[in-house]
This record gives structure tokens, sequence and C-alpha cells, in this order.
């Protein structure tokens, strides 16, 4: 006989996790014990909601796994919803575990007692309590089944105290078995030759990929795609690195203008949501065809004319065998050149802001020193409105590493918590993240969990002493002498990390950004380079939502 915290770590075993994310708690203290037992590394944060960022970037570095957050009831649980919230609209498949005062005192007040359940039905794809110590692990199957299963997304679980600290004979228990639960559907035939017909028909087609052709694992069936046609590629969400940046018709300056232009649009699990202002991007001439992993997203916010359900990369690796029977001939490379020349006038446009000396240093000129520093093999994450946003028009995502940001929630905070996972996913890769100060004062208190695992994540700050994505829109409509919550301090952050035990950089010229991010990744520990950037009020230099 032994506890259920004991089955809780054999069934997340079983599901293939090696790492789960928490802060300690008293009612869900058992589960560690067990994951002693099954080599399962917890990572203890020091605010709940960066548990389930991590649980959240794990995710999306291990596809066709969950990551698992856990967390003590009341406000344990409450501190974790907004990083629950964030992995509902970026679809990332998480199990959350949270505690639950003990069964036997429901209602009568026990200690952080509270409705969890309800609470996190909104942002979840599955959320239930178990009750019963013997169908623990039939609980975790359904949640993680139910994460995993079509759209990717949240399952919340709760436990109580006495449900997971009660008695079962492991001997007896059924363990659940797990398999593959991602979409591996195709669109029927018919379809697949219906949208080469409109594809044949078009003279100014492109294709906006986004986040479900990464759950897809679609990257490499969209290449062949795009090598078989010359169309035109842009990315947007989670797609960002699923085609090589070097890639010739990958393209990231000229989206707007393509958009435009397009008489044919194939949305590949990009939604028309705000970053396509609803659908209002496309011209009301063009002819769409959306494909995604679930009907109900076909046609959200705009008619289309032809939806292809499935896996994404299932459905390009269709589209790309009926060209290559000869069926249809379509060449779109002289298209796509003009475009890329395009691009090159645009990148040329803004050189002088990226090899700029001014101080306080031009923010371009911080983004092209970043995006010097990064190589193919580095992990980098975005964590920030204003300056990430401009930081993704010159960093090229890389090669073999990967780009992470908040997705469409826009949630702040995310940088060291997705780092502390990237890093202990990947202990070979480099991981870079790119902060705005608003955004580091959310959860840069993990520098003090990278610093107890030995984690050498290195942060880059642009620090404008602002809020600035809101600054320049509340000069403009209100007056720069009517600015109210925009404004921050030239902080040390640097400081910060330092007395947090990591290394820390100050930077107020252009010359020494370069040297002081080299220095930080070879000081072996977490760091953070802080460097002070020139604060825009009325005029927008570029800065976008994205």
């Amino acid at each position: 006989m032994t506890h259920g915290g004991k089955l809780v770590a054999k069934v997340l075993k079983s599901a293939g996790v090696e790492c789960v994310f928490t802060l300690s708690g008293g009612h869900v203290m058992g589960i560690y014990d067990g994951c002693l037992d099954e080599n399962i590394e917890v990572v203890d944060v020091r605010h709940e909601q960066a548990a389930v960022h991590a649980a959240d970037a794990w995710a999306r570095l291990h596809p066709g796994k969950v990551g698992v957050a856990i967390l003590t009831a009341g406000p344990g649980v409450t501190d974790g919803v907004t990083g629950v919230a964030n992995a509902w609209r970026a679809n990332s498949p998480i199990l959350v575990i949270g505690g639950q005062g003990p069964f036997r005192h429901i209602r009568r007040g026990s200690l952080q007692e509270m409705d969890h359940v309800s609470l996190m039905r909104p942002v979840s794809k599955w959320a239930e309590a178990c009750y019963q110590t013997s169908r623990i692990g039939e609980y975790m199957e359904a949640g993680i089944r139910a994460a995993l299963s079509g759209v990717p997304g949240p399952a919340f679980l709760e436990i109580p105290m006495d449900v997971l600290h009660g008695q079962v004979d492991l001997d007896e228990i059924q363990m659940p078995k797990f398999r593959d639960y991602r979409v591996t559907a195709v669109a029927p035939g018919p379809l697949i030759s219906e949208s080469l017909e409109l594809l044949a028909q078009s003279h100014k087609p492109m294709v906006m990929a986004g986040t479900s052709l990464k759950w897809s694992e679609g990257g490499r069936h969209l290449e062949a795609f795009l090598n078989k046609t010359g169309i035109p590629c842009f990315v947007n969400g989670m797609a960002r690195g699923e085609i090589a940046w070097d890639h010739p018709s990958f393209l990231s300056l000229t989206r707007k203008e393509a958009l435009e232009m397009a008489d044919l649009v194939i949305l590949a699990g990009t939604p028309l949501d705000f970053r396509m202002r609803f659908g209002n991007s496309i011209p009301d001439s063009a002819s769409i065809i959306q494909m995604d992993l679930d009907e109900t997203l076909i046609g959200d916010n705009r008619l289309v004319d032809i939806g292809l359900v499935g896996n994404l990369g299932l459905n390009f690796e269709a589209l790309t065998a009926e060209l290559e029977v000869g069926a249809r001939a379509v060449d779109f490379t002289t298209y796509r050149d003009q475009l890329r020349a395009r691009e090159d006038e645009l990148h040329t446009a803004r050189l002088g802001q990226m090899v700029s000396d001014e101080v306080p240093i031009d923010p371009m000129r911080l983004c092209s020193e970043i995006a010097e520093a990064v190589t193919d093999e580095m992990i980098v994450i975005g964590d920030g409105g204003d300056i990430v946003a401009q930081a993704s028009k010159v960093i090229q995502v890389p090669k073999n590493g990967t780009w992470m940001d908040p997705g469409p929630l826009g949630t702040l905070g995310v940088g060291m918590p997705f780092a502390l996972a990237a890093q202990k996913a990947h202990p070979d890769k480099r991981v870079l993240i790119v902060y705005g100060d608003g955004s580091f004062g959310l959860n840069g208190f993990e520098y003090d969990t990278a610093v107890r695992f030995g984690l050498p994540i290195v942060g880059v700050l642009g620090n404008d002493a602002a809020w600035g994505q809101m600054m320049r829109p509340q000069a403009m409509l209100y007056g720069e002498d009517r600015l109210v919550a925009v404004e921050l301090n030239r902080t040390r952050y640097d400081k910060v990390v330092e007395a947090l035990g990591g290394h820390g950089e100050h930077v107020v010229t252009a010359d020494e950004i370069g040297p002081a991010i080299k220095r930080a990744f070879e000081s072996g520990k977490p760091a953070l380079v802080n460097v002070e950037i020139r604060q825009d009020r009325g005029e927008m230099k570029g800065s976008t939502y994205v």
C-alpha cells in the first residue's frame, strides 16, 4: 500500500513526463515524493504563474507530450490562472494539477478551499476533480488526452488533499496506457484537387502559416510545397522557425503589401484574429483556402472558399504529391522574387537605425546587436511588447533552435519561465531572452530559480524607463503632458540579477552592447545585460502588435 501521490508520479512517467514545475505547497507535496521514485525532476519556481508558463514552454519543445505544472490550493491555483489562459490562447497542451482541501471537509471552509474547477473551466479544454484515489490515473489520462487531441490546449485536474494522500495498492490499479493523440487525418482528395485548381487560377498567391503548423510538425512538408510552387510565405505565432529563414520563399517585411495584392491566401493554421484584422487584411476579391486541425476553426470571422481539415503537414504533402504527378504546373517564383527585392529595399531603408551610435541607444541598434549574437543553435524568447516587436523584424529564427513568445494573449512575464523550461529541455543549447524593462518586472525574480538550478540563461533588456507600447499612443491621443501609468525608472535590473547570484551588465553606449552580451554568455551564470535605450513618446517608430 502507498499514497496517491506516488500513483500520480507513476502515471506522469508513463505519459513520458520528465520534468514538472511547481511552487512548494502542502496540498500537493505527496506528488513530489512520488517524483523522487520515478526520477522526474521537480523544478520549484518563485511564483505559480511562472510554473505554468514553464510547463507551456516545455510542451512547445516536446511535440506530442504535455508540460506539467503542480499548484497548491487557493492562491496557488489562482496565481496560475494567467499561465493557463496564456496556454489556452497559444494552444499549448499542458496538464495543471491543483491541490484542494480535504474532500471530507468540502464546503466547510478548509484552508485555501475554493472552487478551482469552475475558475479554470473557461480557460481550459478540460477541467475536472478526482474524488477517489484509485481513479487518479483514469482522470489523468482523460486530461492528458484532452490536452493533446485536436487543437491542443490546457487541462486542469483538482485532487483534494485526502484523496491525494489516500492509500492505494498499486498492484491492483490498472495503469492507463497513452498513445499519440495528435491529428493524423488528411482532407478528402476532391478538396485537394479543388485547392490546386484555385491555385492554378491565381497570379499573386501567398501562404500565411501559423501555430497549428507547428502542432502538425508540418514545416518540412510546407517547405516541399514551397519548393514546388515558389509561393511567397509568411509566418506568425509558433510557425516561426517551421521554415528556415534563408528559404527562398520565406518573407517577413512585405506581409502587409502581399496581403493587399493577394488574389489567393492559403491560411495554414493562422486564425483570422486581431493579427489578421479579423479577416479584413485580406482583400474581398481574394480567394481563401483555410487549413486547420479542427472543422470548427474553418470560416471563423470570414467565409472561406475551401477548408482543408486535418494535419497540416499531411495536407501540404497531399497538395505537393498531386502537383508532382503533373496534373498541374504552377510557378510563382517571379512574383516571389519581386517581393524579395522589395524586402531588400525596406531593409536598406532602416539600416541607418541599425548602425546608429546615438545616446541613449536607438532601439533598432540594440535589436541589430542582439541579432548578431544569435546563432543557429539558440533558443530565443521574446518577453515584452515594444522591444520584442522590433526585435522580431531583425532576429532570424535559428535554423536548429526555436523562437518562443507568449502568443495571442500577449502575456508579459513569460521570459524567464520559458527559459527555465528551455534550458532544462536542451542543456546543450544557449537560451537568450529579449526583454522589455516592463516585462522583466513580472517574473524577473525567477533569476533566483535559474541560479539555484545552475541554468546559464542570458537576458538582454531594452530599458527605456517606460511602458513604451502604451506611452506613445497615450501621448498621441491625450498629449505628452498627460501621461499616466506609463513611466518607469532607469532601474539597474542588472544589479538585481547580481544580488540573486547571477551576472549583470549595464550598457549606455552602442559599442558596448556586443561585448557585454559576449561576456554574459561567457560568465557561465544566469545573466542580464541591461541596455539603456531611447525613450520614444510621440512618434510611432515601427512599433506594432504582432
